[in-house]
């Protein structure tokens, strides 16, 4: 029964995501049968409403809104299946009846969050700053000319990060303020006597199946609740009051339009959030055009998109979301039935059914029990039937056994579900979400657009036995599209470790699709139409602002994974510029190794990479030359001198045919025979040397006496064996000579030399294999005349405080000196 008096509009105050809403709202509908069904929501989008309201449309579903200029900002409008605005919509559509949206247009919505931020970080900085200014007329009077002083133009960029830091905390203190642990809601549920306000919400008005009482309930209860915002003392709800009652007054404007068409009063219905009801019943303060003219604005645009219960699950808070979408969809298909009779069994037999799933046996008589003990709870606090805090309560009694851990998982899958949406193809969609949606389905990808994480292993090699040139290069297209949707920031599949060792034919992907991912979509619209277009631009902002070879080298490698062959030559020529100027072995080797990857199995990828042989020998050549003045480093640089030789010599083996190995050769050569450089590297460079059989045995045999003789100090003796040992273990196992040499140089130290070699040595042989460490302490063992066990102990103990701090000391070490 109406509750408006006689000729005027009948206002339905709602929770936006609630079935006992829907169902008293479609009950409502029958009985007034109005003309026109006007209802909360952005009015730009009401062309939207015939794809929402589609028979291919599956709920959960969302109108998104985003600005098409940065910053990007967002605002969403989601819709369940038991939202009375949905159930409102598909009504008016069967009874061929106007339906349209009310609520501020998206570009207004979108204005009004951006001068609402910037109202915030204004009021907590001036607050802040009031503060410090307050704290300064404390100070004494030097104190304060001290500060005044630092205001200089010099002084301009600290005083700038000031600025930046309490904007960063006036933000914070913002959103902890929005946040608050006594808000409105909380306030209601206290009041009432409630453990929160979802409890309070369900055992008031989704438990109450009496027809009309549902409205008369949302309309004093909307004018309470308006009493306790208006004479709130806090800035956040003030605020949230006043951008409340501009809606409301665009509302008004829109519900009186709808009158001026035509429409009697007595036939419209106006479904809004219920904060909003009692206050569209008098129409009389609408928005006027002067008004509305004067409403900041941002320029947006709309799309719908795919929602989840999990989404909708994560939003706390009154007009956003609830917290157990898929209990709440239950309670919506029993609602049909006019009674809640069975949703305690159903739910409570559920979570019996998945914790079986799980492994976790309980019995019918545990469910009947749990079925009993949560209605007593209900009554307990005078409910007429359970709401969902005692139906858990209940499962984790009984079916738990007491313990929450038993049947949290299942509880959570049971509240909130793993629906997602659809929505009929190309229905609404930016060009960019259109032309991604189209590259899953032909790639076979689209069964892979779940909230479920799935594993996606991908051979990017072709598949002979297939008939068709698409299909035999399927993993190798879903490549692209993945390494490209990672590169414009959409998170759809993340790549994990292939599990093969240096099979760069084998990917390894965890695909999820989330709400983010479709936002993310959305929002890359500013970068392309399409994936590609976007994945381009964003290589070119890139490449534009790239300032090192390492950046430049890792976008050749994006690129080629992306199959970009443009992007991959602009990026060549941008290395190359780079390189040209460099004398950093560390990055030059490193971008070598990337080419040299990319150069091997380019053809997996069917990419040309012959234009990149001649940047691969350039950068080569470098290296060598430049291999000498970069080992004059300290002990801490070596580190990363050692993995830049690592990586020229693989180029070297790699690719022999195109770079300049016996260049490479000679300068390892050189290295090994310099005594003014890194002692590490040299030794590591002999170790090379030794490997690729370029020295000989006496040579070698030379070498190792001259390192380590009697009068050469530890630093540097040991230091050299140290780089040695660094590679061709079992080579250096096998010579009997060299340990005999490293004992009598150990046993011509002084104490104070031998605790310093004792440094180096540790840190050589905590690299080496268990099995290797047994046969040294054996070796050694032998030429001392002690057991093995004490030699392992000498060489292979844990360093020491002090021997840590040796090798700190060790870094900024000057072998210029020598």
């Amino acid at each position: 029964m109406s509750v408006t008096a006689e000729g005027a509009v009948h206002i339905f105050g709602v929770r936006h995501l609630s079935p006992g809403g829907a169902k008293h709202l479609l009950d409502y509908l029958q009985e007034v049968k109005p003309t026109a069904v006007l209802i909360e929501g952005p009015a730009d989008a009401t062309a939207e409403m015939r794809h929402l309201t589609h028979a291919a449309t599956q709920p959960p579903v969302a109108i998104l809104a985003f600005t098409d200029d940065l910053p990007v900002r967002t605002v969403l409008w989601p819709f369940a299946a038991y939202s009375p605005e949905y159930q409102a919509m598909k009504w008016a559509q069967e009874h061929d009846a106007l339906a349209a949206f009310i609520d501020l247009p998206a570009d207004v919505t979108l204005g009004l969050q951006e001068l609402r931020l910037q109202q915030e970080v204004k009021e907590q900085v001036d607050e802040q700053e009031g503060a410090q200014r307050a704290g300064e007329q404390d100070k004494p009077q030097e104190q304060v000319q001290g500060s005044e002083q630092q205001d200089k133009p010099e002084d301009q960029e600290p005083q700038l990060a000031k600025k930046r830091s309490l904007t960063e905390d006036a933000v914070a203190k913002t959103e902890a303020d929005k946040s608050g642990e006594h808000s409105i809601y909380s306030r209601i549920a206290e009041l009432a006597g409630e453990h929160d306000y979802d409890m309070y919400w369900e055992r008031n008005y989704e438990h109450n199946l009496n027809a009309g009482a549902y409205q008369e309930a949302i309309l004093a209860f909307s004018a309470q609740m308006r009493e306790l915002s208006e004479a709130s003392e806090r800035r956040y709800e003030r605020r949230e009051y006043a951008y409340n009652a501009v809606r409301e007054a665009y509302m008004r404007r829109q519900i009186n339009a709808t009158i001026a068409a035509g429409h009697a009063p007595h036939k419209i219905v106006v479904v809004c959030g219920a904060y909003h009801a009692s206050a569209l019943v008098d129409l009389t303060d609408a928005m006027t055009d002067t008004e509305l003219k004067a409403l900041p604005r941002r320029s947006a645009k709309l799309t719908l998109m795919p929602y989840s219960y999990y989404k909708l699950s994560s939003m706390s808070g009154y007009g956003a979301g609830n917290n157990a979408p898929n209990y709440y969809e239950m309670m919506w298909h029993r609602m049909s039935t006019d009674t809640l009779d069975e949703l305690s069994e159903y739910y409570l037999s559920m979570v019996a059914r998945g914790m079986r799933d799980t492994g976790t046996h309980r019995s019918t008589a545990e469910v009947i029990e749990a079925v009993r003990l949560a209605e007593a709870l209900a009554a307990l606090h005078g409910g007429s039937a359970p709401t969902l805090r005692d139906l858990r309560d209940a499962a984790q009694t009984l079916l738990g056994r007491g313990e929450l851990s038993v049947v949290a998982d299942t509880l959570a899958r049971v509240d909130v579900g793993t629906s997602i949406g659809s929505l009929a193809d190309g229905v609404s969609q930016t060009p960019i979400q259109d032309d991604l949606n189209r590259l899953l389905k032909r790639l076979k990808l689209d069964k892979y657009k779940t909230a479920v994480a799935t594993d996606v292993a991908l051979d990017l090699r072709e598949n002979r036995r297939v008939s068709t040139e698409e299909a035999a290069f399927l993993d190798l297209n879903r490549s692209f599209l993945l390494h490209r949707l990672n590169l414009i920031g959409i998170t759809l599949a993340k790549l994990q470790p292939s599990g093969q060792d240096r099979a760069t034919w084998a990917e390894h992907w965890i695909m999820q699709w989330s709400p983010e991912v479709e936002i993310q979509v959305v929002e890359s619209t500013l970068l392309g139409e399409t994936v590609e277009v976007a994945a381009a631009h964003v290589l070119q902002q890139k490449l534009d602002g790239c300032g090192t070879i390492a950046e430049a080298s890792d976008l050749i490698r994006t690129a080629c994974e992306c199959g970009m062959l443009a992007q991959m030559e602009a990026a060549r020529q941008t290395l190359q510029q780079l390189a040209a100027d460099s004398r950093d072995v560390v990055q030059i080797a490193a971008a070598a190794r990337d080419l040299s990857t990319i150069i091997s199995y380019g053809d997996i990828r069917r990419v040309d990479t012959s234009p990149l042989i001649p940047l691969l020998e350039q950068l080569f050549t470098r290296a060598c030359l430049f291999l000498l003045d970069c080992s004059g480093c300290n002990d801490e640089a070596a580190n990363a001198m050692c993995t830049a030789m690592n990586e020229m010599n693989s180029v070297a083996l790699d690719h022999h045919e195109h770079v300049d190995d016996p260049l490479w050769l000679r300068e390892l050569q050189h290295l090994a025979e310099r005594d003014d450089r890194n002692p590490r590297l040299s030794g590591f460079a002999c170790a090379i040397l030794m490997e690729r059989n370029a020295i000989t045995v006496e040579q070698c045999s030379t070498e190792v006496a001259r390192r380590l003789s009697p009068g050469v100090p530890a630093d540097l003796g040991a230091g050299w064996f140290e780089g040695l040992s660094q590679r061709n273990r079992y080579a250096l196992l096998s010579r009997m000579s060299l340990w005999e040499q490293l004992s009598s140089y150990i046993q011509s130290l002084d104490d104070n030399e031998f605790v310093r070699a004792l440094v180096f040595l540790r840190r050589a042989f905590s690299t080496f294999s268990p099995r290797e460490k047994t046969m040294i302490a054996e070796l050694l063992g032998e030429l001392w005349g002690v057991h093995a066990e004490a030699a392992a102990e000498v060489l292979t103990g844990e360093l020491k405080e002090d021997e840590v701090k040796m090798i700190d000391e060790l870094n900024d070490f000057d072998f210029e000196d020598f």
